[in-house]
């Protein structure tokens, strides 16, 4: 017979809110505490700001904690102090020790934005799309010390389409984790949840996103292009060197045509074409500094004249191509 739990939740970021708002409309547990990453500077002002789960905690009168990190006893303490059943952990930031993970009677569970064991670490979704991958899905996974290798208790699985960036793919995710979060705490309260081990030989490492990995080389295969230009929006954003200014580009698609790697093939208002070291690229929107991001047509309208066939785009751009 299930239970009502007692639980913690642990989390940062806006793909973490929308796992505790799930939790705060199901309403069968009770959320006896939230924890957050301290307030950051953020903005023009750099004024702190509260993370969006502790705002919605605000919201719910929820109780926020924002330890620095659980190196002291008496962080260590207060979280003990709770008595939890279980602690959920969504984008939290933070490593938890052994000491952590060990509080709460059920231990701590882990969302996690990866089929697992395919891709441990930061970033499972730019990962996922820059490798070509043609589906990924959401991990409930018990925690142990290792970097996401705990045993899988539930997983969905979501297909990455042809056009998904990592904004829209991070949003199909957070759907996604919602309901099944809410599944696997009521068969854990229930006792009805077995976990199945890790193959480890089967994962990979999603390292944290660079702002240099940005930077496009045209001499790169056009598909490889493709998969990281829709990996790196809305962060960091792709770009290429026009000249003296950096040309931030936002969506590209594949198209047929060879040339010089960086050189523009044509230029319409269906998109600037621009040649890989194998095949090209059309891209379909583009931000230039201190612009917002327009389409390729828009674009042209204002600057055509950056943007002439046989132009080369990169860092040791020429004027042109003989």
């Amino acid at each position: 017979m299930s239970q009502t739990l007692r639980l913690i939740f642990a989390g940062t970021p806006d793909f973490a809110a929308s796992h505790l708002k799930a939790l705060i409309q199901d309403g069968r547990h009770e959320i006896v505490a939230v924890y957050s990453q301290p307030d950051r500077p953020a903005g023009r002002g750099k004024k702190l700001q509260a993370s969006p789960v502790k705002q919605l905690a605000i919201a719910h009168d929820l109780p926020v904690y924002q330890p620095l990190n659980f190196k002291t006893e008496d962080a260590v303490s207060e979280l003990k102090s709770h008595q939890a059943d279980l602690m959920i952990v969504v984008a939290y930031g933070l490593i938890l020790p052994q000491v952590v993970l060990d509080a709460p009677r059920l231990g701590c569970v882990n969302v996690h934005a990866s089929l697992l064991p395919r891709w441990r670490g930061a970033a499972p979704i730019q990962r996922a799309i820059e490798a070509g991958d043609l589906e990924t899905g959401i991990t409930i996974m018990q925690m142990d010390a290792g970097l996401d290798t705990g045993d899988m208790l539930l997983k969905t699985t979501c297909p990455i389409n042809s056009d998904d960036t990592a904004a829209s793919l991070h949003d199909k995710l957070a759907e996604q984790g919602g309901p099944a979060l809410i599944d696997a705490v009521n068969h854990l309260a229930a006792g009805t949840l077995q976990g199945e081990q890790q193959n480890d030989a089967l994962s990979c490492y999603a390292p944290k996103i660079l702002k240099d990995e940005a930077l496009i080389n045209w001499a790169e295969d056009a598909v490889l292009l493709h998969r990281k230009i829709r990996a790196f929006n809305p962060f960091p954003v792709s770009y290429t060197q026009l000249g003296d200014e950096r040309l931030k580009i936002q969506r590209a698609t594949l198209a047929t045509g060879e040339g010089a790697p960086g050189e523009i093939l044509a230029a319409s208002k269906d998109g600037i074409q621009v040649a890989c070291g194998k095949g090209s690229l059309l891209l379909t929107e583009l931000q230039l500094p201190g612009a917002r991001a327009m389409s390729a047509q828009d674009m042209l309208n204002a600057r055509a004249d950056r943007f002439t066939p046989g132009t080369v785009l990169g860092e040791n751009a020429g004027e042109a191509h003989a």
